[in-house]
């Protein structure tokens, strides 16, 4: 059984705070097939009440993590445009280690993101 698990940090850095509220879904990749593995929404603090993906569940291969960015965006009053810049936020990446903590941050703005593997 693997000890691995996935987490993920999302922050406003156009206010400079975390994004509270915000929804991300999470889909296992293989070849054609996405399967929706989770669903859950930030805390005030920007991180899920859970992990994302446990160590019941985590497994190799290709995820995507969806960030529901411009709901967000448009829950908080930034003012609006049509169609929004950023609305779906699509992050797709590999795990390959079955016993390692995965940590997927997101660092979100109106114009722009940025993501990295974190610790």
């Amino acid at each position: 059984m693997s000890t691995g698990y996935l987490t993920t940090h999302v922050l406003d850095t156009a206010l400079g705070r975390p994004a509270a509220g915000l929804l991300i879904t999470l889909y296992r990749i293989e070849g054609d097939i996405r399967t929706r593995c989770a669903q859950m929404r930030t805390n005030d603090d920007g991180r899920t009440d859970a992990h994302i993906l446990p160590a019941a569940d985590f497994r190799t291969g290709t995820y995507e993590l969806v960030f529901e960015a411009g709901a967000y965006l448009d829950r908080i009053g930034t003012p609006p445009e049509a169609p929004r810049f950023l609305d779906v936020i699509p992050l797709r990446f590999g795990i390959s280690d079955p016993d390692a903590h995965y940590h997927v941050p997101l660092l979100l703005s109106p114009f722009g993101y940025s993501t990295y593997r974190g610790s």
